[in-house]
Parts: structure tokens; C-alpha cells; sequence
């Protein structure tokens, strides 16, 4: 990441953070908040800590475990710390658009090819992605009574958040099993770009969009050749982004609540992740606190904003503070080992 990208991210994290803060606690009895989250039992959320480290290390056990079928040597605690850096740099950049660009260049520092590491990464994109775009498809597809009561407030958020998903997802799937199509599609958009003056070198673009194709092209093989694992990254990516989903169903125990169902809180809190994903605010501020006030507010009543403060104090800030740390020692860790 270049310095002035770098500082660009950095301010824009700020900005975003500050008026997250004020939108949330503007106008808030902020003593009446310390109070009932006072009262919530804290042993709980211990649980869900962990149920942010699961997550985490989910992604470690996708990328050994795919490192592995490819026959790549790998240690499983150095996988660990590529999900942490990876992690934090999504959080703290829009869209995560810095989490797997920061990955690579440890991952090469580690010694593994980078051709290796951006095909290995692709697919744990595409199954990380993917579940979203299943969870939502099933949600519109059934419209269980239980979560549309939920989801009618933020309901167009939802929509742009699937659409957008959708796009992305479906694009992937079409750069892996029609590879010609996209490259023609994508250089038709390069093409377009540069005569309006919003690409500069058109031949530099068609060459990165040669090499895009050509990765498509090996994971499509690869994934073809290997159905069983396609597969099981798939169920790994849900139970991991479950683990993540289902932290706001853990505060809400803690909370001495117990009317809902915690599997409809889950699913919920999944709709967040759904609707905020592709939004270019980093670890989605503001829009996920947004959506928690407004469609957790049936759910939680007077202890939404406690609920919601706990939540993402625990599902993001817990996992941006534990990702930093853990990415401080990669930096170390794996510098010392290639010296």
C-alpha cells in the first residue's frame, strides 16, 4: 500500500468513525447506556470473543487447507497470521479493499509464489462472498415471516446489498466458467474508460485484464478438476461466517433476553453483513450500526443501543484491536524467518 493511499485510508477511517460516533450517541443518555450494559453478564461476552476468533482463524483453516490440496508446504500458525493481517486491513479500508493485497506481500515474504497465493486467495474470495449471496437469495426466495417483520425497515438497504453482492459474485462466476465472455465484457469497459477520459493507457489495463482472465482460468480448472473441494471450502466459509453472525445472538443472552429465537437473531445480523458488504465504508461504519438501531430495535426494545454498542464493540473493534496486534507480530514473526 503506497503512502498516499495509506494516508488517504487513514483520514478517511477517521472521518467515518467520528461521525459514526456522533450519529449513534447524538442525543443519547449516555449514563442510562453505561447502566444497562452494567447489568448485561460479561461472561457472555467472553463467548463472543471467541466466536470472533473462530471466525478469524476460519479463514486460516480455508487457506492451509487449500495451500495443502496444491501441495504448498505451509505452516498452519503462519496461515493464521495472513487471516489476521488480512482482516485487519479490510477493516480499515474501504470496501476491504486492502485485506488481500497486505496478505500477498506477507504471504511472499513467507516464500510462497505470488501466483500461488493470489489463485489460493481467489477462492477463498469467491467462497467467502458466495455465502452472503446464498444467505440472501434463500431470505428473499422463502420471506420467512419472523425476519420480513425485522427486515422491512432497512429492506432497500437489503436490496442494494444482494444486488451489489449478486453483481460481484456473478461476475466471479462468469470470469470462472466463461472466461471469454467476461475478458470481452471487461475490455469493452476498459475501451469505454478510456474515451471518456477515466482510464489513461487503455494497452496497460488490457494487459492486467489478460492476466485476471488467465487466474480465473487456472481456479475454473482447478475447481473443475476438484468438486469435493469447491465443496467444502463452501460449508467452511458458512460455518466461519456464521461464527461472525452469531456474536449479536451471544450479546443478546447476555443481556438476560431470551424471547427471540437466537438462530433468527443470527440470520439478522447476517442480513446486516448482507446489505453493508459492498458499501465502501470500512468494516461498514456507520451503515451496520444504522441497520443494528433500526431492524434490532423489535428485538432488543429499550437495550437496542446498549445491544449495539456491545455487538460491534465485540464483532469489529474487538477484531480490528486483535488483528492489529497479531499483524504487528506477523510483521515480525515473518521477516525474522525469511532473514
Amino acid at each position: 500500500m503506497n503512502k498516499k493511499k495509506g494516508i488517504f485510508n487513514a483520514v478517511f477511517l477517521v472521518v467515518i468513525f467520528l461521525a459514526t460516533i456522533y450519529y449513534v450517541f447524538h442525543g443519547k443518555d449516555i449514563d442510562n447506556l453505561i447502566y444497562y450494559i452494567h447489568l448485561a453478564d460479561s461472561r457472555y461476552w467472553m463467548i463472543a470473543v471467541l466466536f470472533v476468533m473462530f471466525f478469524i482463524l476460519g479463514e486460516s483453516v480455508i487457506i492451509y487447507y487449500l495451500m495443502r490440496s496444491v501441495g504448498q508446504s505451509v505452516i498452519f500458525g503462519h496461515c493464521c497470521l495472513y487471516s489476521f493481517i488480512g482482516f485487519f486491513f479490510s477493516c480499515v479500508t474501504p470496501s476491504a479493499s486492502g485485506g488481500q493485497p497486505m496478505q500477498l506481500v506477507y504471504m511472499k515474504k513467507d516464500g510462497i509464489p505470488i501466483s500461488l497465493a493470489s489463485y489460493i486467495l481467489l477462492i477463498v474470495t469467491i467462497g467467502y462472498k458466495l455465502v452472503l449471496v446464498l444467505l440472501g437469495a434463500t431470505v428473499m426466495l422463502l420471506r420467512p415471516n419472523k425476519l420480513m417483520q425485522f427486515l422491512k425497515p432497512a429492506w432497500g438497504w437489503f436490496i442494494l446489498g444482494i444486488v451489489l453482492n449478486v453483481v460481484v459474485v456473478g461476475f466471479m462466476l462468469l470470469l470462472l466458467f466463461e472466461s471469454k465472455l467476461a475478458e470481452v465484457i471487461l475490455k469493452g469497459v476498459a475501451c469505454i474508460g478510456s474515451k471518456l477520459h477515466l482510464i489513461k493507457n487503455e494497452e496497460k489495463w488490457g494487459i492486467r485484464i489478460r492476466s485476471l482472465v488467465t487466474r480465473y482460468q487456472q481456479v475454473s480448472r482447478y475447481l473443475r478438476m476438484n468438486p469435493k473441494i469447491a465443496f467444502n471450502v463452501i460449508i467452511l466459509s458458512i460455518i466461519q461466517r456464521f461464527f461472525l453472525f452469531a456474536v449479536t445472538a451471544v450479546v443478546y443472552v447476555s443481556f438476560g433476553l431470551n424471547e427471540k429465537s437466537l438462530l433468527d437473531i443470527t440470520l439478522l445480523q447476517g442480513m446486516i453483513s448482507v446489505a453493508a458488504d459492498m458499501l465502501p465504508m470500512p468494516g461498514g461504519l456507520g451503515i451496520s450500526e444504522g441497520l443494528f438501531l433500526v431492524m434490532f430495535e423489535p428485538v432488543f426494545g429499550k437495550l437496542t443501543l446498549p445491544g449495539m454498542v456491545v455487538s460491534r464493540g465485540i464483532s469489529f473493534y474487538t477484531q480490528l484491536l486483535i488483528c492489529m496486534i497479531m499483524t504487528v507480530i506477523a510483521h515480525f514473526r515473518i521477516k525474522k524467518k525469511k532473514e
